[in-house]
C-alpha cells in the first residue's frame, strides 16, 4: 500500500526510476540493433547465439555509470551469496545484514521455501513445453521445430550458448529492470510491464504476421509474470534461475516452433502454453500476499506498489 504519510522515502534508493528505466530501455534497444547489425561479420551462427541477447549488458553498463550508487540495490541477489569470511569484526557483520535487509522486499521467502519455489520455477518449462508441444501436434500433427538449424550444431555448444545468451537478457530484464520497477509497483504489475518492454524488445518478431507477433507477445509476458512472480524477494541465485529457465524454454522452443515458417500457429499455442503456465503462479503469490497481510484484503495485493513507493 501507498505510504501517504511520510515524505522521506523508504527502503533501497529509488530516485527517478522513470529516467533509469528509459536510460535502460534506450541502450538495450539501440546496441541490441548494432550487435545485430554487427552478427554477419563475426560467423557466430545465429541459431546458436544471437548477440542481440547481449544487448541488456550494455543497458545495465550504461546504467552503472550513470547512478553507479544504485547499482548495487538493483543487482542484489542475482549471484549467490557469498559466504561469511572468519575474522570480520561483528559491527561490519550487523552493518551488511541491515544493509541487505533494505534492499529485500517485504515478505521475502526464508531458506526452504525459496528453495521449493526455485525448484517449481525450473520444471515450469517442462510443463510449457509439454503443453505447447501436446497443442502443436493436435492442431499440425508434427513438430516443425526438428528441422532447426541450431539441431545441427552439438549440443553441448548449443546449450552453453542459449545459456550464455539468456544469462545475458536476464541480467537486464529480470535482475535490474524488475527489481527497478519492484520500487514503485507491485510484483505482478511490474512483471507484465518487463514482459511488454522485453517482448517488444524483440523488434524481429514484430515485422512477422500479426497472428505470429500477438502469440510471442503473449508467451513474453507470461513468462515475465512466472519469473517475476517466483524470484520476488528471492535473496540469491536470481539471474542463475533465471538465465536457467530461460534457457530451458529455448531449448523446448527449438522442438516445437520453427521461425522460418510462416505458420503463426505453433507461436500462438506457444503464448497459450506459457499463459496457461503463469496461472498457478499468479494464484500461489495470490495466496502469498493474502497470508503474509496483517489486513483483510480489499484490493490486489500483488499488483499493489510496495511500501516505500516516492512520487
Amino acid at each position: 500500500m501507498e505510504d501517504r504519510t511520510q515524505g522521506r522515502r523508504q527502503g533501497p534508493r529509488t530516485g527517478p526510476w522513470a529516467g533509469e528505466a528509459g536510460v535502460y530501455l534506450a541502450i538495450a534497444f539501440t546496441a541490441a540493433g548494432l550487435l545485430g547489425a554487427l552478427q554477419p561479420a563475426t560467423g557466430i551462427p545465429p541459431e546458436v547465439l544471437q548477440l542481440t541477447q547481449l544487448g541488456p549488458v550494455f543497458a545495465v553498463a550504461g546504467v552503472a555509470l550513470l547512478w553507479p550508487a544504485r547499482i548495487g540495490d538493483r543487482l542484489a541477489g542475482a549471484l549467490p551469496a557469498l559466504p561469511a569470511r572468519r575474522g570480520v569484526r561483528a559491527g561490519s557483520t550487523r552493518e551488511r545484514a541491515a544493509r541487505t535487509a533494505e534492499r529485500t522486499p517485504p515478505g521475502a521467502p526464508g531458506r526452504a521455501p525459496a528453495a521449493r519455489r526455485a525448484a517449481a520455477l525450473l520444471l515450469t518449462p517442462f510443463v510449457v513445453i509439454a503443453l505447447c508441444a501436446g497443442g502443436v501436434l493436435g492442431t499440425l500433427g508434427a513438430l516443425p521445430g526438428t528441422t532447426s538449424p541450431a539441431l545441427g550444431h552439438p549440443l553441448l555448444l548449443v546449450v552453453a550458448a542459449q545459456f550464455l545468451g539468456a544469462c545475458a537478457e536476464e541480467i537486464g530484464w529480470r535482475c535490474h529492470l524488475q527489481p527497478l520497477l519492484r520500487t514503485r509497483f507491485g510484483p505482478l504489475t511490474a512483471s507484465v510491464l518487463v514482459g511488454v518492454a522485453w517482448g517488444l524488445w524483440h523488434v524481429p518478431v514484430l515485422t512477422r504476421q500479426p497472428a505470429y507477433a500477438a502469440g510471442f507477445l503473449l508467451g513474453a509476458v507470461a513468462l515475465s509474470v512466472i519469473l517475476g512472480l517466483a524470484l520476488d524477494g528471492m535473496p540469491s541465485n536470481r539471474l542463475l534461475l533465471a538465465g536457467a529457465f530461460h534457457t530451458l524454454v529455448n531449448l523446448g522452443m527449438l522442438r516445437v516452433t520453427d521461425e522460418a515458417s510462416a505458420d503463426a500457429t505453433p507461436m500462438l499455442v506457444f503464448g497459450a502454453a506459457c499463459a496457461a503456465a503463469a496461472l498457478p503462479w499468479i494464484a500461489h503469490a495470490h495466496a502469498r500476499a493474502r497470508r503474509a497481510s496483517p489486513e483483510p484484503e480489499t484490493a490486489d495485493t500483488i499488483t499493489a506498489a510496495p511500501a516505500h513507493r516516492t512520487r
